[in-house]
């Protein structure tokens, strides 16, 4: 599912008369809220959804798979999403 068709499906379960161009604001809204507090470090919780949350990947040596030379991959600060109860019960019907 590709935003557009998430925007659609967001809008039929929307009270009627809501336009399309209002669930995308709204879904905008809500990707730049998330992207925001993430980019300060805050975690942010959808209780019964899910968390987002920032983690510290530290630097460390790889290796190039191409010349099998050894190089430094910098650290990273790195976004995650651990999926709460329900919609893990949702994605295995239960």
């Amino acid at each position: 599912m590709n935003k557009q068709e998430l925007v659609k499906a967001m809008a039929e379960k929307m009270p009627e008369g809501t336009t399309l161009k209002t669930v995308d604001a709204a879904l905008s809204a809500f990707l730049e809220s998330v992207t925001t507090a993430l980019a300060n470090n805050e975690d942010v919780v959808l209780t019964g959804f899910g968390s987002f949350k920032v983690s510290r990947r530290e630097a460390r040596v790889g290796r190039n798979p191409r010349t099998g030379e050894s190089m430094t991959i910098p650290a990273a600060n790195v976004p995650g999403f651990k999926a709460g109860k329900k919609l893990k019960d949702a994605v295995n019907n239960k």
